[in-house]
């Protein structure tokens, strides 16, 4: 007996392609007026005022058991870590390109799967990364031409959410999703606020807060909505379906980013960084199909004889 609703699943991972860059697109907006510390406080203060109450309505717990406590604190850390690299990313670089660097993370994530937890990489795999880092070098490469250093942000990004995906991966079996991210949230929000008390003694004008304008206050909001809301609409996507069965859908991420950077910027990716999307697209895909075809591999293989 099966709760798998495949349609269901698909349909929730599309929506949440098409609500994350919606989430950066602001975050870019905002970026001119807003610094980054206070992006981050909205961010993840958002995600706690938004999902307390579902759990609550939910009657699921917030208590963890102490190891899992200790590996949220990471989770929060790593988490913060990426979306800040990525609203720095896109003080810089086009919604398309910083999008598409970022996605290098499934390379990243067969990496540390190796060396993390012994996971055995094929030939196939193995070229599968090579062609697809190349392909996110042609999209680098011309961005560090223009803008330098920062071009290297999305990087950072696939890193850190490589980590976090990591270690979501090793507490999810024992903590509801939906109470996990309230609880980060909530460590989100006491971290940032030490920092901002530390910071009085110091002024760094990085780690200021400013008043927000009616515009920008329902920008700060909606970004913190769209944010919380794709994260929901991701977790939702794995209950109702396999992840070999979505995993593909959110490359989609990528021509939706495209889209909304056209007619939010007018950006879009130039010749040399639309090929290397393609590339990285391509590599991403016969990554996903390989590994479900090797799991399915693995489900036919006949039990050993008992004898």
């Amino acid at each position: 007996m099966t709760n798998d609703r495949p349609l269901v699943g698909i349909l929730l991972m599309i929506g949440f392609c098409a609500v994350a860059p919606l989430g950066d697109s602001i975050a870019k907006l905002l970026g001119e007026t807003i610094p980054l510390f206070e992006l981050l406080v909205v961010r993840f203060a958002a995600q706690v005022v938004f999902l307390l109450p579902i759990v609550w309505w939910s009657g699921t717990r917030l208590a963890l058991p102490g190891y899992v406590m200790r590996l949220t604190v990471l989770r929060t850390a790593l988490h913060i870590t990426g979306i800040g690299a990525m609203f720095m990313s896109l003080r810089y670089l086009p919604l398309a390109d910083a999008v598409a660097i970022a996605f290098v993370m499934p390379f990243i994530m067969l990496a540390f799967g190796k060396f993390f937890l012994g996971e055995a990489i094929g030939p196939r795999r193995l070229a599968a990364c090579t062609v697809g880092f190349i392909g996110t070098l042609l999209v680098v490469q011309p961005n560090l031409v223009t803008v330098g250093a920062p071009a290297l942000l999305p990087l950072v990004v696939a890193f850190a959410f490589s980590g976090y995906m990591l270690v979501t991966r090793k507490i999810s079996r024992v903590a509801d999703p939906i109470a996990l991210q309230v609880v980060s949230g909530i460590y989100a929000v006491i971290g940032f606020a030490a920092v901002a008390f530390i910071n009085l003694g110091f002024d760094l004008p990085q780690l200021r807060m400013v008043q927000p304008d009616l515009r920008e206050t329902l920008l700060l909001i909606a970004s913190g909505f769209f944010g919380t809301f794709g994260h929901l609409l991701m977790t939702w996507s794995l209950r109702f379906a396999p992840s070999a069965t979505v995993a593909p859908i959110q490359y989609l991420e990528i021509p939706f980013a495209t889209v909304i950077g056209w007619l939010i910027f007018r950006d879009l990716p130039n010749g040399l960084a639309a090929l290397g999307i393609a590339i990285t697209i391509g590599a991403g895909l016969y990554i996903v199909f390989r590994e479900r075809a090797l799991a399915r591999d693995v489900q036919t293989q006949p039990l050993p004889d008992a004898q």
